[in-house]
C-alpha cells in the first residue's frame, strides 16, 4: 500500500514533469513553425491593435530586428524551462523514496523552471505584453488568458513542490 506522502511526491513529480513537457512541446512549435507565433510577438510590440485613441502608442516598436531578438529569446527562456523542470522531474522521481531531507534537497532544478516559467508568461506576457504594449487591447493578439491559465498551473506547482512531508 502506498503512503499519502509517496503519492504527493509522486504528483510533485508528475506535475513538474508536465511542465517540462508542456515547454518542450512549445519549444518545438515555436522552433518548426517559428512564423506564426513571431506575428504574435511582432504586432504586441508595434501595438497596431491598440485601441486607436490609446495614447501609449509611444511604446511601440518597429525594428524587425527587435521582433526576431525578442522572440529569440522567449524561445531559449522556454528552452531553459524545459531542461530545468525535465532535469527537476528526473531527480524527483529518482528520489521518490529518500528521506523526507534528500527529496526535499532534489527540489532546486523543478523550483528554477517553474520560475523561469513565472519569469517567461508572467513577466514577460502578462507585464510587458500585457501592460506595457497594452495587449489587453488587442482583441487578435492577445495572449492574456493563456498567460494567466499557465502562471497559475505554474504556482500552483511551485506551492505544492514546496508542502514538506515528514
Amino acid at each position: 500500500m502506498y503512503t499519502t506522502s509517496f503519492l504527493l511526491r509522486l504528483a510533485k513529480a508528475v506535475a513538474v514533469a508536465a511542465i517540462g513537457l508542456m515547454a518542450t512541446i512549445i519549444v518545438i512549435g515555436n522552433t518548426t513553425d517559428y512564423a506564426t507565433n513571431f506575428l504574435f510577438v511582432e504586432h504586441v510590440m508595434k501595438m497596431d491593435s491598440v485601441f486607436p485613441g490609446s495614447h501609449i502608442h509611444y511604446r511601440s516598436i518597429n525594428d524587425p530586428v527587435l521582433f526576431h531578438a525578442g522572440y529569440i529569446f522567449i524561445i531559449v527562456m522556454e528552452m531553459f524551462m524545459a531542461i530545468c523542470c525535465l532535469k527537476g522531474s528526473w531527480l524527483l522521481f529518482k528520489n521518490v523514496r529518500s528521506n523526507a531531507l534528500q527529496f526535499h534537497a532534489v527540489k532546486n532544478w523543478s523550483v528554477a523552471g517553474i520560475m523561469i516559467g513565472i519569469i517567461i508568461w508572467f513577466l514577460g506576457f502578462e507585464v510587458v505584453g500585457g501592460e506595457w504594449f497594452a495587449m489587453w487591447q488587442s482583441t487578435q493578439w492577445n495572449g492574456l488568458a493563456s498567460a494567466e491559465r499557465i502562471v497559475s498551473f505554474l504556482v500552483l506547482v511551485l506551492i505544492l513542490l514546496h508542502l514538506k512531508d515528514e
